[in-house]
């Protein structure tokens, strides 16, 4: 599915799914660079991200996979 992820301006992650219209926190991720690892959403979602550069400027709109639900 396409997602947005985003910084806004305290530094904190969001993630929007436009076809959900759903926009929700970042409130964890696998990895520090954020890229090639799995991200956990405020609504429970957890996402796959793509490998990327680490220095991949945001936002940028990403092919995620959702993950099964804890």
């Amino acid at each position: 599915m396409k997602v947005m992820i985003r910084r806004n301006e305290k530094g904190e992650l969001s993630a929007y799914v436009p076809k959900k219209d759903l926009e929700e926190p970042v409130v964890h991720q696998e990895k520090p660079d954020l890229w090639g690892g799995e991200i956990k959403l405020a609504n429970g979602w957890r996402l796959a991200l793509p490998e990327m550069p680490a220095d991949t400027r945001l936002p940028i709109t990403v092919e995620a996979r959702r993950l099964g639900e804890e």
